[in-house]
């Protein structure tokens, strides 16, 4: 089979999408060879061979182009969702956390209940009644699943595979505070990890003063850090074993606090990536979360091993000091304003800014009636 994907882009809007493409070589009874090369009008892979069947059937026959059924033959879910995985995850290079959720998902809710039933017979009542059974699951995890049955759907319109999806609406997720460590906590934290290896330290402060996710606190190398002028690039992440850029798809430079600082200098070594376990070999999330959890339990702080709540401090503590909200967005690396959002309700100067707004109002209109008072008693 003569079968690829390829690449174009899109004139109009300069997106580079990903085609599964028909080369056919075809040689005539009369000696002479005809290459054909066309993008599939059913973007499978079982499609795309049926189309090349359907042409190369066409050649023999005299004919440029084959009668193509694009809606005979359409896949159940179950068929359809490992060229999901391939033509659509897989070819637009999304992390390999981002593939493998969206493979746990579709192998533990969606193949259950839709598996053997075809695309075009999924409707949006089924749907309705996916979300009624998942009533137990969190509002996120419920938009998890839902988000990636409407992606799976979508792509299957866009390749040809079916002309219509069904209706997918999420639920309202309800706003939920953000857990930090207030600065007390924090620093008892740090001191507690410094006070049992260096490297916890390191790896508390690299979430807490400097904002990095667990992924990105496993992946910084030595040379990631310029130490005369005190910067680190955040430039990729590490998941199970493999390693990609930073979520969001970019690199960002972080100035590194002056404590934090001194800490890299002091353990500064000879081997690539910052931090390690004692025989050299790296560490993994799980070797992170048990550094933390004993560092929690020494600052007798509640013992859960997560390392995220560090992250949350760096935005909140910068909040809580008045830092602006795009400042706070560009160190942390947020994709979206409305991430960095969640912190500013912390933020006292904004408060501070919008009632010093209402006392020089007050003051203006208190001022003008003033005036116009003294003005209308010395003119009677």
């Amino acid at each position: 089979m003569s079968v690829r994907h390829v690449k174009r882009r899109d004139r109009k809007t300069g997106e580079v999408r990903t085609f599964l493409m028909v080369d056919v070589v075809f040689e005539h009874p009369d000696g002479r060879t005809e290459r054909v090369r066309k993008v599939s009008p059913v973007q499978t892979k079982r499609g795309a061979e049926q189309y090349e069947r359907d042409l190369r059937q066409a050649i023999l026959g005299g004919q440029r182009q084959p009668e193509v059924k694009a809606k005979e033959n359409v896949p159940t879910l179950g068929e359809f969702a490992p060229e999901f995985i391939e033509g659509y995850a897989k070819a637009n290079q999304e992390k390999p956390s981002t593939i493998h959720s969206k493979e746990a998902i579709i192998r533990t809710y969606l193949v259950p209940r839709f598996g053997g039933k075809r695309l075009d017979q999924i409707e949006t009542v089924d749907v309705q009644r996916l979300k009624g059974s998942l009533q137990k699951l969190k509002p996120k995890t419920v938009n998890n699943v839902l988000s990636c049955l409407l992606t799976l759907f979508k792509t299957a319109v866009e390749w040809g595979v079916v002309e219509n999806r069904p209706t997918v609406k999420l639920l309202k997720v309800p706003k939920t505070e953000v857990a930090f460590y207030e600065p007390e906590e924090y620093e008892r934290l740090v001191e507690a990890a410094g006070a049992i290896d260096p490297r916890l330290e390191i790896m508390v402060l690299l979430g807490g003063d400097a904002g990095l996710r667990s992924g990105e606190i496993i992946a910084v190398e030595w040379s990631d850090i310029d130490f005369k002028r005190g910067l680190l690039k955040v430039q990729r992440s590490e998941w199970r074993g493999q390693v990609t850029v930073p979520k969001g798809g970019r690199s960002r430079q972080v100035k590194l606090t002056d404590r934090l600082l001194e800490k890299l200098r002091a353990h500064r070594n000879l081997r690539v990536r910052v931090l390690s376990r004692d025989g050299g070999d790296q560490v993994t999330r799980q070797v992170l979360s048990g550094w933390m959890a004993t560092a929690q339990r020494r600052a007798n702080l509640k013992e859960t091993g997560a390392l995220h709540i560090l992250r949350h401090t760096f935005c909140s503590r910068l909040a809580l000091l008045g830092a602006p909200t795009m400042a706070i967005k560009e160190l942390a690396g947020h994709q979206d304003i409305s991430t960095t959002q969640k912190y500013m309700h912390l933020s006292p100067a904004a408060k501070e800014s919008a009632i010093a707004l209402l006392n020089g109002a007050t003051e203006q209109v208190y001022g003008n009636l003033t005036a116009t008072q003294t003005t209308k008693a010395g003119n009677p």
